[in-house]
């Protein structure tokens, strides 16, 4: 959306590169397939939440898709099982994983393969680099500063971004948010990393998970998943946990799950929605 930076840049790229942009006149599968379709659009830039509704609705199905060449996603990490699909239903689009700050700009990137989620990040006027897993970048165009509010950026120029990252030859891969960390009794659990285990589950279209407070561990692991067709919660809760103990360590399955509509998975952004639901 034009009030966020995403929003801007694929707004100022559409002038620079000579393009157009399709405003869509909602933000459903449908309306953005339908789009596509009408405009024979090339590029569609995204968040792995909306390409997993898009996933679950089908629409895909019903419009003539075939123009795109590459799909972009960011905001928010990228499930496994996503990528695979997407890359399987779109054999003819470059998968692109983007990364970029309001306060710093968008940096570079390039992904080890299409499917794959290691990538590089930085470029001209950028650097980089790793503090206790989490990524810290420096930029020759950072902003001046926040109105009434701390600058993140210290005075050497570095800006904590927040986001815990995995490093390997040269590559990182980005495991969530720090503020996303749900601590079970000293452990650490990523959300998108158990996201992406229910994800692989049997009818499972969408998962959220979340940390709630737990008196003696601190906090627990929750989740809250959308199904095809209907199961009731208490068994497919017991279903979903003991495929996820068959995946992951015991700390890290959840204790609680939920099945809820898609549509309340995400925001008006078409993020993920971690809000914790008394």
């Amino acid at each position: 959306m034009m009030d966020h930076f995403g929003g801007i840049n694929t707004l100022l790229s559409c002038v620079c590169y000579d393009g157009f942009g399709v405003c869509v006149p909602q933000r459903t599968p449908d309306a953005v397939c339908r789009s596509i379709a009408a405009a024979s659009a090339n590029l569609l830039p995204t968040t792995p939440t909306f390409l997993n509704m898009l996933l679950a609705s089908e629409a895909w199905r019903h419009h003539d898709l075939s123009s795109l060449r590459m799909i972009s996603y960011g905001a928010e990490p990228m499930p496994d099982a996503t990528l695979r699909r997407v890359s399987e239903i779109f054999p003819q689009a470059q998968l692109k994983q983007t990364y970029g700050l309001s306060e710093l700009g968008v940096l570079r990137s390039n992904s080890a393969d299409r499917q794959s989620l290691w990538l590089r990040v930085g470029g001209a006027g950028f650097a980089t680099r790793i503090v206790d897993n989490v990524l810290h970048v420096r930029s020759v165009s950072n902003m001046v500063g926040y109105l009434n509010a701390p600058n993140p950026i210290d005075e050497d120029g570095w800006m904590n971004t927040g986001d815990v990252v995995e490093e390997r030859d040269g590559m990182i891969r980005f495991l969530g948010r720090v503020s996303e960390i749900i601590n079970v009794g000293g452990q650490k659990v990523f959300p998108a990393e158990v996201e992406s285990v229910l994800l692989d589950a049997p009818r499972v279209i969408e998962a959220t998970v979340y940390g709630r407070h737990h008196p003696l561990l601190g906090q627990a692991v929750c989740a809250r998943v959308s199904l095809e067709g209907e199961e009731d919660s208490e068994s497919a809760g017991y279903r979903l946990r003991r495929y996820c103990s068959s995946r992951l360590a015991k700390f890290k399955v959840p204790m609680h799950i939920e099945t809820i509509q898609l549509a309340s998975q995400s925001n008006e952004r078409s993020k993920k929605n971690r809000a914790i639901r008394e």
